[in-house]
C-alpha cells in the first residue's frame, strides 16, 4: 500500500463534555481538521433524528516519516488530558485515502422510470430517443430517483401529466397548461420532470436551505429554471401567498408518513383545486392506513395506491 495515500486513524469514544477537549488536542497533530460523530440516534413521533449517547472524536495522521514521532507526541498530550478527566483508550486503525466525492458516482447509472423518464447523472453524456432525459446532481439533498419513493411518486405523475397533455403530444413540443407545487423538493426531482413531461409552471418549497440550492441547481441543469418557482418553506407559506401559486390541479409530497399527516392537518389537501390530484409518497406499508384516513379526513378520495417493496404512494383527487 502506498504510504502517501496511508493514513492512521486516531478515535476516541467519550461524553459531550470531553468531546471539545478531545478534539482540540487531536486537532494539533490530525491533518484536515477532527470528526465527531454521534454513536446512537433517536428518532421523535415524525422520524425526525437526533443524536443521544457518546460522541466518537477522530482525526487522521499522515503516514509520513514522522509518524513514529507525532503519535507518540499525541499519546502524551492524551495522557496529560486524562489527568483532568479519566479518557477511555484511543483507537488506531489504518485507512487508504479515497475520493469519496468521485467513487459514489460508480454506483450511480440511467435509471429507466415510468413510461417515459430516464434519470441520468449530471456527469453522463448519452443520446435518448425514446424517454424524456432528466439530468440530476444531487448534491447533499435527498432525491436522486433511485429510491423507490422518488420512483412510485415519479410513476404517477407521469401518469397524470400524460393524461393532461393533448392527445398524441410529446411533452417537448407541448404543455399541458397544468401547474404543479411540490411540497419537501429535496434535489427537485419530481418537479423538474413534472416540467419536463408537460406541465407549464412549477412551485418548489422546501424547509431545508441545502435542497432550495440543489433545487435551483437542477432546474438550471435541465433548461426549466424559468418556469419554476423555488423558496424555503411549506403548507403555511404557500397558502399565505408567499408565492405565485396557492394552489394547483397537481400537488406532490415525497416526505414521510408522521410529517404527511401532520402536513394534511395543516392545509397540504387545500393546495389542491377542485378536480385536482394529489400525490402522498415516502410512506412505510404499515403507515398508509394513517395518511389515507387523514386525507380522506380532509376531503380526499383515494384514486390509486401503488407500491414497491416496503414503501407505498398514493393518489388521491378532490
Amino acid at each position: 500500500m502506498d504510504d502517501q495515500k496511508k493514513w492512521l486513524e486516531v478515535s476516541l469514544v467519550v461524553d459531550g463534555e470531553l468531546a471539545e477537549a478531545v478534539s482540540e488536542v487531536l486537532a494539533r497533530f490530525t491533518s484536515g481538521g477532527v470528526v465527531i460523530e454521534s454513536t446512537a440516534i433517536l428518532a421523535d413521533d415524525e422520524d425526525e433524528c437526533r443524536p443521544v449517547g457518546p460522541l466518537r472524536v477522530c482525526g487522521y495522521l499522515p503516514a509520513d516519516d514522522s509518524l513514529e514521532r507525532t503519535q507518540q507526541a499525541l499519546r502524551e498530550a492524551l495522557w496529560h488530558l486524562g489527568f483532568i478527566r479519566p479518557l477511555p483508550e484511543a483507537g488506531y486503525r489504518w485507512v487508504q485515502e479515497t475520493d469519496w466525492s468521485e467513487a459514489w458516482k460508480e454506483h450511480y447509472h440511467p435509471l429507466e422510470v415510468g413510461q417515459r423518464l430516464l434519470i441520468l447523472p449530471a456527469w453522463l453524456e448519452i443520446e435518448t430517443v425514446d424517454r424524456t432525459p432528466i439530468r440530476m446532481d444531487p448534491g447533499m439533498a435527498f432525491g436522486t430517483g433511485t429510491h423507490p419513493t422518488t420512483q412510485l411518486c415519479l410513476e404517477l405523475l407521469d401518469g397524470c401529466l400524460q393524461e393532461a397533455l393533448p392527445e398524441g403530444a410529446a411533452p417537448a413540443g407541448h404543455s399541458s397548461g397544468m401547474t404543479v407545487i411540490d411540497v419537501g423538493c429535496g434535489s427537485g426531482i419530481l418537479a423538474v420532470a413534472a416540467l419536463l413531461l408537460g406541465a407549464s409552471h412549477a412551485l418548489a418549497v422546501d424547509t431545508d436551505p441545502e435542497a432550495v440550492r440543489a433545487s435551483q441547481a437542477n432546474a438550471a441543469l435541465n433548461g426549466v429554471a424559468d418556469r419554476i418557482e423555488i423558496g424555503q418553506g411549506s403548507v403555511d407559506e404557500i397558502l399565505s401567498g408567499s408565492y405565485s401559486l396557492r394552489r394547483s390541479p397537481l400537488v406532490l409530497a415525497n416526505i414521510l408518513a408522521p410529517v404527511l399527516v401532520r402536513l394534511l392537518g395543516e392545509g397540504l389537501g387545500d393546495l389542491v383545486t377542485p378536480g385536482g390530484q394529489l400525490i402522498l409518497s415516502g410512506i412505510l406499508g404499515d403507515q398508509a392506513g394513517q395518511v389515507l384516513s387523514a386525507a380522506e379526513a380532509h376531503g380526499l378520495h383515494l384514486v390509486e395506491r401503488r407500491q414497491s417493496g416496503d414503501w407505498v404512494a398514493l393518489l388521491f383527487s378532490r
